[in-house]
C-alpha cells in the first residue's frame, strides 16, 4: 500500500533531553544536529548542520539557492535576529524585466495586463543568502566552522540516503519543473523523481558543499559557483551577475515583539511578514479570541478575523524598509483601532493577499534547537516554492529560488520590483519568552500559513496551556487568498457549519496545506521539543 500523506494518526509525545534537543521535518537532518551537539557544538552549530542536511534530504523545500533567517536567545541572554536574504539584480528594473518577459511571450510590453511577474524562471531569481547565512551564524555564535558543520550533509549527498514519504510526494509534484538538462541531471533519476524509500545520491550538490566546506561561503559569492549561478540565470534571460552575488552581506536586525497574555513573542521585522503575526495577536487579545472554549466556533472566528485584518495591513504596507516606510503594525494603539473591524460575522470589507505575489503556499524548512547552555534557536531556510525557479546552476546541483516572484511590475505597488530591493518575504522564525527562564524557539512553515500558524501555536500554548506536542497536533485553519476559510479534515465536522453561519466561506484542504511546525523549549534548565505530525520529521534529544 502506498503511503497516504493525508493521514497522520500516530501518537507522538513531547521529547525531552538533558544536553540538547533538535526538532525538524526529516529524521536524518535531526540526527545531523544531534551529532554536532554530541561532538561539543552548541545550538547554533546544530542549527547550521541540520539546515545543511535538510538541503540534501529534503531538497524539495530548501537549499543553497535560497535564503535563511534566524531568531535566537543566547546563553548570556542576548535576543537577536539574523537575515540572509538577497535582493533583485542591479539590472532588474521593471522596464528591463517587462521587455524580457514580453519578448519571451511575444506580447506588448507596454500593456500592463499582458506582462506580469512569473512564478518561475530566470526573472524570479534573487540573490541567495543561505551560504553566507550559515557561515555568519557559525562564525558569530558557533564552536565549529563550515568544514565540520557540513560533514553530515556531504555524507548524505555522496553516500546516499532513503527518501521519506512526504518528501517523495513533494518531489513527484515538482518533477515537471525540471526542463533544463542541468536540473534533470541533478534531481531526477532515470528521468523520474524518487519513490518512497529509494536510496538516492546528489553528487553534484555534494561536490558544491565540499567546496564550501573547504573555501567558505566565498565559493558561492565570489568563486566558480558564483560564475555558474550568473551564467545559468543569464542564459535563461535573467539579469543576475557575479557582482550582484559578491555584493551580498548578512544583516543582524533588531527583532520586533509584542506581549500576548503575558508571553513576549518575537518576530523578524520587514521585509519579512512577522508583523502580520504580531498585529494578529494584538487584535485577537483586544477581541478576547483566546477566552472562548477551544472547541467553539467563536474561538476560530475571532482569531481568523484578527488575522484577516492583519493580513490586509501587512500586504498593504510590508516591504523592504530601505525603500518604503512601514507603519507600526505591532503597536497596541494600531491593534485597538483595527479591532473595531472585527465583529460577530465575517468581515467582507478587507482584502486578503497580494495580487500576483505567488506566496499563498510555499515550501520551506524550519528547525529549532535548544542546548544545555541556554541557547535557543529558530532557523528557517527556503527557496520559496519547492525547487524554486526551475533553474539549477550549471553542474553545481544548486537549485535557485523563485523569491522574486513576490515582486510586482506595477510601479505604484509597495512591493514593486527595483534593483537591489528585497521582496516581501514570507519566512518568519519565531521566539517566545514565557518567563524569565522559560524560552522557546518555534515556527510554522508554509507561505501565508506561517503567521496564521504562529498565532495558533502561541494561543494553544498560552491560552490553553497545551503540552508542546499537542499544541502542534491540534487541527488548524487558515484563510486563503480567495477569502475562503479552510479547515483540516481532522477538524470537528460541526464547526464548519457554525462558521458558515457566521458568514465564512468554508472549505476543507489536505493536511499538507496547513504548514509544518517545530518547537524547542528551555524551561528552568529542562529541554523539550516537538515536531510537526504533517511532515516526515521528528524531535530528538540527548
Amino acid at each position: 500500500m502506498d503511503p497516504d500523506v493525508d493521514r497522520f494518526g500516530s501518537r507522538r509525545s513531547t521529547v525531552y533531553g538533558q544536553r540538547g534537543v533538535v526538532a525538524t521535518s526529516q529524521p536524518l537532518a535531526s540526527e545531523a544536529g544531534i551529532e554536532v551537539l554530541r561532538d561539543g557544538g552548541n545550538a547554533f552549530d546544530a542549527a547550521v548542520a541540520t539546515a545543511a542536511a535538510l538541503n540534501v534530504v529534503e531538497p524539495t523545500s530548501t537549499g543553497l539557492g535560497g535564503d535563511v533567517f534566524a531568531l535566537y536567545r543566547t546563553a548570556d541572554g542576548e535576543v537577536g535576529a539574523m537575515r540572509a536574504c538577497g535582493g533583485a539584480p542591479a539590472d532588474a528594473t521593471i522596464e528591463n524585466v517587462r521587455a524580457s518577459l514580453a519578448a519571451d511571450d511575444d506580447v506588448d510590453e507596454d500593456d500592463p495586463s499582458a506582462v506580469e511577474m512569473p512564478t518561475t524562471g530566470a526573472q524570479t531569481v534573487t540573490v541567495p543568502g543561505t551560504a553566507r547565512g550559515w557561515e555568519a551564524t557559525a562564525e558569530r555564535f558557533g564552536e565549529f566552522g563550515l568544514d565540520r558543520l557540513l560533514r553530515p550533509a556531504i555524507r548524505y549527498a555522496t553516500e546516499g540516503y532513503p527518501v521519506s514519504e512526504v518528501i517523495a510526494d513533494a518531489w513527484t509534484q515538482g518533477e515537471g519543473l525540471f526542463e533544463s538538462d542541468h536540473a534533470r541531471e541533478a534531481y531526477l533519476f532515470d528521468g523520474e523523481s524518487p519513490s518512497v524509500g529509494q536510496r538516492v545520491t546528489l553528487p553534484r550538490l555534494g561536490e558544491s558543499m565540499e567546496l564550501i566546506a573547504e573555501e567558505g561561503a566565498d565559493a558561492v559569492y565570489e568563486g566558480e559557483i558564483a560564475e555558474a549561478i550568473a551564467a545559468e540565470v543569464q542564459a535563461a534571460g535573467g539579469f543576475m551577475t557575479a557582482e550582484d552575488l559578491s555584493d551580498f552581506e548578512v544583516e543582524w536586525p533588531e527583532p520586533v515583539s509584542t506581549t500576548y497574555n503575558g508571553a513576549e513573542v518575537y518576530e523578524l521585522p520587514p521585509n519579512n511578514q512577522g508583523l502580520v503575526a504580531l498585529e494578529a495577536l494584538n487584535v485577537a487579545a483586544e477581541v478576547g479570541a483566546g477566552e472562548y472554549d477551544y472547541d467553539s466556533p467563536e474561538r476560530v472566528h475571532y482569531f481568523a478575523e484578527a488575522l484577516k485584518v492583519a493580513f490586509h495591513d501587512g500586504h498593504r504596507y510590508i516591504t523592504d524598509p530601505a525603500y518604503e516606510e512601514v507603519p507600526p503594525l505591532a503597536s497596541a494603539a494600531w491593534a485597538k483601532r483595527r479591532a473595531a473591524e472585527v465583529g460577530e460575522t465575517a468581515n467582507r470589507g478587507v482584502s486578503f493577499g497580494v495580487p500576483d505575489a505567488n506566496a499563498e503556499d510555499a515550501d520551506t524548512v524550519l528547525l529549532t534547537v535548544a542546548d544545555d547552555e541556554g541557547n535557543v534557536v529558530s532557523y528557517i531556510n527556503s527557496r520559496f516554492a519547492g525547487f524554486g525557479s526551475g533553474l539549477v546552476a550549471g553542474e553545481t546541483g544548486i537549485a535557485l529560488q523563485n523569491r522574486g516572484s513576490s515582486f510586482s511590475l506595477d510601479p505604484e505597488h509597495p512591493n514593486r520590483l527595483e534593483p537591489g530591493k528585497r521582496p516581501f518575504h514570507t519566512l518568519i522564525p519565531g521566539l517566545v519568552r514565557f518567563d524569565e527562564d522559560d524560552w522557546a524557539a518555534f515556527g510554522v512553515m508554509g507561505g501565508y500559513m506561517q503567521p496564521q500558524g504562529h498565532v495558533q501555536v502561541i494561543s494553544n500554548l498560552v491560552d490553553y496551556e497545551m503540552p508542546l506536542q499537542r499544541a502542534l497536533d491540534e487541527p488548524r485553519w487558515r484563510y486563503r487568498e480567495s477569502g475562503e476559510l479552510a479547515l483540516e479534515p481532522q477538524a470537528d465536522g460541526a464547526i464548519a457549519a457554525k462558521l458558515a453561519r457566521k458568514g465564512h466561506d468554508v472549505l476543507t484542504l489536505p493536511p499538507t496545506m496547513f504548514g509544518g511546525a517545530q518547537i524547542a523549549r528551555s524551561r528552568d534548565g529542562v529541554l523539550s521539543a516537538a515536531t510537526e505530525p504533517r511532515k516526515d520529521g521528528n524531535a530528538q534529544g540527548y
